[in-house]
Formats: structure tokens, sequence, C-alpha cells
């Protein structure tokens, strides 16, 4: 298998020998992959050569961008700002939906790592220079770069910026204690509330997932939700009830995102999702008790904005991933006082 390497690769974090080795057990994501030497993890960029683990996208990222916070999305974090975003190859999920397959999917489909060598300090810098306030790891599974990511935000901390994990939410908990600090923001994919949805439709399970989110509610990290509603998949009634109730019990003040589907990948024969579904799931999630649910990939939709939970007045107006007005700059509803929670202060 050919695989490019722009950088030289990187001895990984959070792996051990496996029974004396040479197998080696990497425990950085919930597949808790045992590798034989020559052998490559699930996410198809972590590789073992004689008994010790590598990473092999260390400081060559495959895409960077500037883009807007509500691109992530994340609604209720430093709304209106600009943040520095980055990405490398792989991924530990093989979604047949996935909207960046091009990339996440490049080791499997291809058999092919590329990147381009940027420091971290280089990214940092790119960060400032851009007027960012907050650099996000993205695209694909931040995890599967964690190494990276982790140096990264660390540099980002010190130069005052934030962190923000666009996330599987399939990591362990040795890897979040590991960046315990540097991560300010997380909007964690929950894509069904069915574990036989991940087997098939990810190669991955949901409970992990389920914890991730929890763990990072409790560690302060703050935690935004997004489901992908692919009509006939996970879109039905009772599970968006379940999911919406999970939610609620972590805390009803998590962001849920709801988002129109579009055929891609190897998901070509599902329809696009109607804007009636996503109105649904929105009404579902507020009768759970969310306060705070959103519509995505319905540009100039209502669900775009944020509501006041207490008087109904918008606070935060919305059209698609541009902001028109933020009246909860304070943390609270300039109309009743109720508190907005999150990070929404100006930018």
């Amino acid at each position: 298998m050919e695989r490019g390497r722009p950088v030289e690769a990187v001895r990984a974090a959070l792996w051990e020998a496996w029974r004396g080795g040479p197998q080696v057990h990497c425990f950085l994501c919930a597949h808790h992959c045992r590798i034989g030497p020559g052998g490559f993890g699930k996410c198809g960029v972590r590789e073992n050569r004689d008994g010790v683990l590598y990473t092999l996208v260390y400081g060559c990222p495959i895409s960077t961008a500037v883009d807007p916070i509500e691109k992530k999305p994340l609604f209720h974090f430093l709304p209106g700002s600009s943040t520095y975003s980055l990405a490398t190859v792989g991924c530990n999920f093989a979604c047949s939906f996935c909207q960046n397959a091009d990339i996440s999917q490049m080791p499997a489909d291809q058999g092919r790592i590329v990147g381009r060598p940027m420091s971290a300090e280089q990214v940092v810098a790119g960060a400032l220079a851009a007027g960012c306030r907050s650099v996000s790891y993205t695209y694909t599974e931040p995890t599967i770069f964690y190494e990276y990511a982790r140096d990264c935000a660390r540099l980002a901390t010190e130069a005052g910026l934030k962190n923000v994990f666009v996330t599987n939410g399939f990591m362990t908990r040795q890897m979040l204690s590991d960046v315990d600090g540097d991560l300010h923001a997380a909007n964690v994919d929950l894509k069904s509330f069915s574990d036989k949805f991940y087997r098939a439709m990810a190669g991955a399970r949901l409970k992990p997932v389920l914890d991730s989110i929890r763990r990072l509610h409790e560690m302060g990290v703050w935690t935004e939700v997004t489901t992908l509603l692919i009509p006939g998949q996970n879109d039905g009634d009772d599970e968006l009830r379940d999911l919406a109730s999970f939610l609620v019990s972590v805390s009803p003040d998590i962001p849920w995102h709801v988002s129109r589907f579009y055929p891609t990948y190897r998901l070509l024969d599902a329809p696009p999702t109607p804007v009636e579904t996503v109105e649904k799931a929105v009404r579902i999630g507020r009768e759970a008790g969310l306060r705070y649910v959103y519509g995505g990939n319905v540009p100039g939709h209502s669900s775009e904005s944020t509501s006041c939970p207490s008087c109904g007045k918008t606070v935060i107006e919305r059209v698609g991933h541009s902001l028109s007005s933020n009246r909860a700059a304070g943390g609270c509803c300039p109309d009743c006082g109720q508190e907005i929670p999150g990070h929404l202060e100006e930018v």
C-alpha cells in the first residue's frame, strides 16, 4: 500500500505493549485496537513499527481554513467569531454517509496519507494572523491526529486562543484527561441513538459516544451536539425522543443541532431530508425539555436563531452561518433577564 509521508512519523501517545509485545494496544479511541508489527489501527494513520506505535499524520494537515464558528456548528460559543480550522487525513469511523470522505477515508479508500508540513507554532501564528478567536480540529476526526491537535492546543491556549473539537465522540477517558484544560468547546456528532445503526453505518458503537458527551460536560467543556437526520435510518419519532431525553439527562442547556442529510459517498439511495423532518425533530427536542434546538442545512429557517426559553424573544439571530445580531452578549436575555448559557461575549 502506497503511503505518502510528507513529514517523519512521530511516536504516538496513549498506547502500550500488548502482553509483552510486539503487538501494541492503542487506547486513544474506544476501538482499543491491538495492532501487530507492520499493522495499522482502524484509523489507518497509526502504525506499529517493531513494537512501537507511531502516528503518520503529525504536523501534516490536509486542509486548513478560516471558518465562522457557526459552521462547526457552535451557536453558543463566541458567536460571530472566526475559527482557524485544520484536519489531517484519516478517521476511526467508516460512515457510509461521510460528508468529507475524500479526506477522512483516504487511507482506507486510496491507500494514501498526504498533507503539507505545518508545525503547531505555524498553526497558532496562522490563527492569530487571521484574527481568529479559536482553533478548530475538524473536517475529519481530531482524535486520530490527537498528538498534533494536543500540541497545537497547548500553544493556542498560551496565546489566548480557545480550542474546539468537532468530533464523533469515540475517544477514551484517557485522551480526554490528557487534553483537559486545553479543550474549551466541542461539537459531538451523535449519529443515532441506536447501537445497531452505529455498527452497520459507521463501524462503531453508541455507548462510548454517550460516555464522551457526559465526560465533556462534566469537564466544563462547552458541548453542543449534532444529529444528521437520514430518512428511514435514524429519524423515527421514538428514537429522536430517546436521544433528546438522554441529552436532557446530561443538561437541558446542551444545544442540539438537527441537520438535513443529502445523498453522498456510499449512501446515495436515501433521499434528502425533508424540511418537515427537521421541524419535527426540533419540536420533539423542545418537548423533551431541551431549551436550545436548532435546524441545520435549512438556511433562513427560524430554527437557526436562538430564542429565550423564558419569554420567547429572539436573542441571537442567524441566517445560515452568518450572525445577524447578538442581544445575549451579556449572558442573559435583555428582555426578561433569563440566563442564556454558553460563551456569548462580544467578539
